[in-house]
């Protein structure tokens, strides 16, 4: 059964740092290119960050040099470090593969504030 699990979200001030995993009980992960999105209250869902089965990765613009998207294949996990946090990063974060055609997990809600 596909299952996507979240975790290590949190309240932090803003400057503060979290790092986020998810676990994927997906088949073929490690030839998949898995995507950290985030939806804050209000707004449409956004892709901020995805990684390649080589190791490429990308960014949006608005967490490019803030946010390090990392997998191990070996445990079919994909992680997201999140440093120098602001109060518009908060949201719910998910993970799925960058085309998001897997059920979304529930999510790991990051809130951002002093």
């Amino acid at each position: 059964q596909v299952q996507l699990v979240e975790s290590g979200g949190g309240l932090v001030q803003p400057g503060g740092f979290l790092r986020l995993s998810c676990a994927a009980s997906i088949t073929r992960f490690i030839i998949t290119t898995m995507g950290w999105f985030r939806q804050a209250p209000g707004k449409q869902r956004e892709l901020v960050a995805t990684i390649t089965s080589g190791g490429n990765t990308n960014y949006a613009d608005s967490v490019k040099g803030r946010f390090t998207i990392s997998r191990d294949d070996a445990k079919n996990t994909v992680s997201l470090q999140m440093n120098s946090l602001q109060p518009e990063d908060t949201a719910v974060y998910y993970c799925n593969t960058k085309s998001s055609n897997l059920p979304w997990g529930q999510g790991t809600l990051v809130t951002v504030s002093s």
